[in-house]
């Protein structure tokens, strides 16, 4: 199971927040509710995958103070969180229609080539990543950054998401009524 589905599943506007422009603060609660010195979605993959019924419990709390924090700031629902992502990529596309600028285009491509090309320089041992935290961060940064830009040309998968969710909770549809 994915680690951000065991996120929402535990602390749900959280993991909600962790997909939208307000992912630094779901990194940020995550880590301190898991005590995490590092915060970074690496650190959070690794102590999910191993993570106590204590530290789940941590989270849970974790998410309720996340939730009275996300209502103060006007987001009524966990819903508006999906919403405010959803919103964000689409704001960014409609202003490249009207700019026309090729600046995300460049960006996403030197993106593109920055993480494949360390991905490929450690899968042929010309990167070592023994002792070697600096490069780790920089291909954790720009994984985060390769699934923006993943994101802002193919769209969003949080509404494929949640079709799932709906369609899983759905009662069976009867053949042949």
């Amino acid at each position: 199971m994915d680690y951000t589905a065991i996120i929402k599943t535990v602390a749900p506007w959280i993991g909600t927040a962790l997909g939208g422009p307000l992912g630094g603060l779901a990194v940020d609660a995550i880590t301190s509710a898991l005590g995490l010195s590092s915060k970074t979605t690496d650190a959070v993959k690794a102590a999910i995958s191993g993570a106590t019924p204590e530290q789940m419990l941590a989270l849970k709390q974790a998410d309720l103070d996340f939730q009275v924090k996300m209502q103060a700031l006007g987001f009524d629902h966990v819903e508006k969180l999906e919403q405010l992502a959803t919103d964000n990529t689409r704001d960014a596309r409609a202003m490249q229609v009207v700019v026309r600028s090729r600046v995300p285009a460049i960006l996403s491509i030197l993106i593109t080539f920055g993480f494949f090309g360390i991905l490929v320089g450690m899968m042929m041992g010309k990167l070592a990543t023994t002792e070697n935290q600096a490069l780790l961060i920089m291909l954790g940064a720009l994984g985060a950054a390769w699934g923006a830009v993943v994101n802002y040309y193919f769209g969003s998968s949080a509404g494929s998401a949640r079709k799932d969710e709906l369609a899983a909770g759905a009662p069976a549809a009867t053949k042949g009524l």
